[in-house]
């Protein structure tokens, strides 16, 4: 057993633990509060992001739109699956300002004993990409076993 998953094992990490989640826990103050609705493997959830959360004057902070995509990639597996991002690239298609509707879509690729493979994409409601990412996780645990 890796020290990672030793440090994890035994701890309770269903979906009532995360109340501070800065993704999506409902108890942080600062946080996105992002809700997802899942269907299969697949994870999807519209938001809108504030003027608290921009980078340059009048667009979302790169790394909001990184942590969001993250967030929805690890929705596609969780909570049967629990998993830690191991490694994830996006790639940013165009501005997002702030204030502006947006979805996030995101479905798992792949899945072996010790590794998920995620993908997933921020639009506005038009359907026009502003940001996608691809991402692996490795398994933590599984209630499949």
């Amino acid at each position: 057993m890796l020290s990672w998953e030793k440090k994890l094992s035994g701890i309770d990490i269903g979906q009532e633990s995360f109340h501070t989640c800065f993704g999506c826990g409902r108890d942080n103050p600062v946080g996105l509060k992002l809700e997802f609705i899942q269907d299969g493997s697949e994870a999807r959830s519209e938001f809108t992001i504030s003027k608290l959360y921009e980078g340059w004057n009048g667009f979302v902070h790169g790394g909001i739109l990184c942590t969001i995509l993250d967030e929805a990639m690890a929705y596609t597996f969780f909570p049967k699956i629990k998993g830690v991002t191991a490694k994830a690239e996006f790639r940013f298609r165009r501005p997002a300002p702030v204030g502006v509707p947006m979805v996030v879509t995101a479905r798992l690729v792949r899945k072996t004993r010790k590794l998920l493979t995620t993908h997933a994409t921020i639009t506005f409601k038009d359907g026009t990409v502003v940001a996608e990412s691809s991402g692996q996780a490795y398994v933590v645990n599984s209630k499949q076993g």
